[in-house]
């Protein structure tokens, strides 16, 4: 089978080609997260790693501090219609750019861009298959250069249902449309790893793992019939509402299922940071 929706995606040689296009507009969106020596993660942009080598002419996506509510007791929260698109356009994305965005690692972080940049009604932007890794693996042209896109206007159109809150996942749990997804490892799901200020999960989640999406050697997607494998359990209900520990890898969920072809589909913006730190929020230990 095919991808349901193939421009989502982009290979390595197909960007090498089109990198002197003047409306493409390419970005490293990595951010390193590092266990600390008490226990809580490091947060670090990857903006000095963008500096020491990138895509030529590729900008950087600041997913730490320019695309997230500084307001939000939580990390990563999605910013508000004005604000994004604000910083959207002080960076260069304009109503009329094609985006393409990648990172180190795993996709999530480029992934994670992507589903807000859809959250705002954009849908002119595409993933990097096998991201930064890829790209160098290959021995494709790197840069390290400064280099900025000009200032661009870019018009939100909010939909609002491709985020959930803690209300809507709450009143998920017992409603039989929707199918609930941890993007966690299993580890995390059983509670055997603590992720957030409770162990366990959501009661009722499927664990869909966002690592088991991409192949470790080199981070690039599933084939198709792989992932509708891999996400078959979430292929009935209405509705699908993934999340993680803080909404990041829960977009890589999310991601593929849209690329397969699944259009209800919701993350969790704040995820198991905003759940477990509620009391009333009930936590399951398999």
């Amino acid at each position: 089978m095919m991808y349901a929706h193939p421009e989502y995606l982009i290979e390595t040689g197909d960007l090498a080609q089109q990198l002197t296009d003047s409306s493409l507009r390419v970005f490293d969106c990595t951010v390193f997260l590092t266990p600390g020596a008490d226990g809580a993660v490091q947060i670090e942009s990857g903006q000095e790693h963008w500096h020491k080598g990138h895509i030529p002419g590729s900008g950087f996506i600041d997913l730490v501090e320019a695309f997230s509510d500084t307001a939000s007791e939580l990390r990563f929260t999605m910013p508000g219609p004005d604000a994004f698109a604000e910083a959207a356009g002080r960076v260069g994305i304009g109503n009329d750019s094609r985006v393409v965005l990648y990172c180190a690692g795993p996709p999530m972080w480029a992934t994670r861009f992507w589903w807000m940049l859809r959250a705002m009604g954009f849908d002119n932007a595409a993933v990097l298959n096998g991201g930064w890794h890829k790209w160098q693996a290959e021995g494709r042209p790197v840069s390290t250069d400064a280099s900025a896109y000009p200032n661009a206007t870019f018009t939100p159109n909010p939909r609002p249902e491709l985020f959930a809150g803690k209300n809507e996942v709450r009143a998920a749990m017992d409603d039989g449309a929707t199918c609930i997804i941890d993007s966690l490892t299993e580890q995390m799901y059983r509670g055997e790893v603590a992720i957030a200020a409770r162990r366990g999960h959501i009661p009722g989640a499927i664990n869909i793992p966002a690592v088991a999406l991409s192949h470790p050697e080199d981070h690039t997607l599933l084939d198709a019939d792989s992932l509708q494998d891999a996400l078959a359990p979430a292929d009935t209900p209405e509705r699908v509402i993934t999340y993680c520990g803080g909404g990041i890898a829960a977009t890589q969920d999310a991601f593929a299922l849209t690329l397969l072809g699944h259009e209800n589909v919701a993350v969790y913006d704040g995820s198991l940071s905003d759940w477990a730190a509620d009391p009333d929020m009930p936590m399951a230990i398999d």
